[in-house]
């Protein structure tokens, strides 16, 4: 075996490595929000601080909240739950700008793949909700719309929070995508745009509310305090 195979077969014998060890510091965690964004946003931003509200609000509702573990909306997000009742989780990467880890974090995992990392906000999350970013959160976005188009993954909301911020890429998609036939309509019923931390706490509730009824998830009696 070539030296260019052997490289191969350790990343992804690290990514198994990754995985596993994440999934077992994971395994007890309760239902959780994935909230994605930049690592860019100022703590004065309008977004930093709705991020920090709606976490801490997803968080006094039940639900864990788990964010990239970096600054910026991570940050916030993860200071939003750590201030609520329930688990604030950071599932950080190692990168060799941007990413520190905040100050806010109950659980903390460390991940050098991005693979591995993506997995674990899907794996764990009943829901999603995309702040303002740049090419990782849409990478993230993108990510779990794709698996929930294309049935992979059960239904979940994906919520787009920032309407002047989404505008222009939801005038796209269906300018473009939707128009040329990319996409079929009803993919875009799979994204929602909400900007009131309030109802998107409501949205996800209800959600939590149905996986109840179903058995998928153990029942919180917060998820039905709106």
């Amino acid at each position: 075996m070539n030296n260019q195979k052997l490289d191969q077969s350790y990343h992804v014998s690290r990514i198994v490595q990754e995985f596993v060890q994440a999934q077992q510091k994971l395994k007890d965690v309760p239902p959780a929000v994935s909230i994605f964004g930049s690592a860019r946003t100022p703590i004065d931003n309008e977004m930093y601080q709705r991020s920090e509200i709606l976490a801490k609000m997803l968080s006094d509702h039940g639900f864990s909240v788990i964010s990239g573990g970096g600054p910026g909306i991570m940050e916030a997000a993860n200071k939003g739950a750590k201030d609520g009742e329930s688990l604030s989780i950071g599932l950080n990467i190692a990168l060799p700008h941007e990413q520190k880890p905040n100050d806010y974090q109950d659980v903390s995992v460390m991940f050098e793949h991005f693979f591995s990392r993506k997995m674990m906000f899907i794996l764990h999350s009943v829901a999603h909700v995309v702040m303002p970013g740049g090419f990782g959160t849409l990478d993230e976005f993108t990510e779990v719309l794709t698996l929930v188009q294309t049935h992979k993954i059960p239904p979940v909301p994906i919520i787009l929070c920032g309407s002047e911020f989404w505008g222009g890429l939801m005038d796209w998609i269906q300018k473009i995508l939707l128009s040329q036939k990319m996409i079929s309509p009803n993919d875009l019923d799979l994204i929602q745009i909400i900007d009131d931390p309030q109802r998107i706490v409501e949205v996800i509730c209800q959600h939590g509310q149905n996986l109840c009824e179903n058995g998928d998830i153990l029942c919180d009696e917060r998820f039905f305090k709106l």
